[in-house]
């Protein structure tokens, strides 16, 4: 058996509840994905008409298909990826765990949060259908 693992697997401390549990969005994963699919395009057909190439609508092919295979390969990882926040403690995939009174900043990132330590460890929790809920429900358990 691999050691990655896609969801918590810290047990839980006697008398520790899990509050809140933070799943990756579909939707926002392929959204994310569109805009990154459209940065790329636009990078690829800048880049081959700085070089002078005629055939920059090959860099919008290159940028698409680059995108789009990315994202058919990682989703069935990204979009299995677990966060559990419990009364004490934020769980992430595998053994990650982070004190709450351990956590220093909380910041939104597109449609990921960071979570940040006071040693300065950082998390992230992607692709969720809305950030600002997930930080809120962070900050609120920290009290």
């Amino acid at each position: 058996m691999s050691d990655y693992q896609l969801t918590p697997t810290t047990p839980l401390e006697p008398g520790e509840a899990v509050r809140q549990s933070f799943t990756p969005d579909r939707t926002t994963y392929i959204r994310d994905h569109a805009w990154l699919a459209a940065l790329a395009m636009l990078a690829g057909m800048a880049i081959l008409w700085l070089m002078g190439n005629p055939y920059i609508w090959t860099g919008a092919v290159g940028g698409l298909a680059a995108i789009a295979v990315r994202g058919w390969y990682v989703a069935s990882d990204e979009l299995a990826a677990r966060w559990d926040l419990t009364d004490r403690r934020l769980l992430g995939p595998g053994v990650r765990k982070v004190p709450l009174a351990r956590i220093d900043k909380v910041r939104v990132i597109a449609s990921a949060v960071q979570v940040i330590t006071i040693e300065g460890d950082k998390h992230l929790i992607r692709y969720q259908a809305d950030p600002g809920r997930t930080r809120a429900a962070i900050e609120a358990a920290r009290g």
